[in-house]
């Protein structure tokens, strides 16, 4: 039971927050953009979650980046290369 003064609302304590996760996936054979060299590709999605009491509740946004394992080159890449990179 929680009191309170008479006139006065309960005090209420909520913690929310955004947490930022970072995943690799499957990367894949191709050729660079900058280097022009046929190499493996790395892939990791980052997904920014919207958390309720440290519990992740949804997602926030999404996004795709690839990196060149030769150059080091990286650029963000959108859902649908994305899916299509992991074919």
């Amino acid at each position: 039971m929680i009191r309170t003064s008479p006139g006065k609302a309960p005090a209420i304590f909520l913690l929310f927050g955004l947490k930022t996760v970072l995943r690799d996936l499957p990367g894949r054979a191709a050729t660079c953009q900058r280097c022009r060299q046929l190499v493996q590709h790395r892939l990791q999605e980052r997904a920014t979650k919207f958390t309720l009491f440290f519990i992740p509740v949804f997602t926030a946004s999404r996004a795709f980046n690839i990196t060149c394992s030769n150059c080091g080159q990286h650029s963000m890449v959108k859902a649908r290369l994305k899916n299509a990179l992991l074919r």
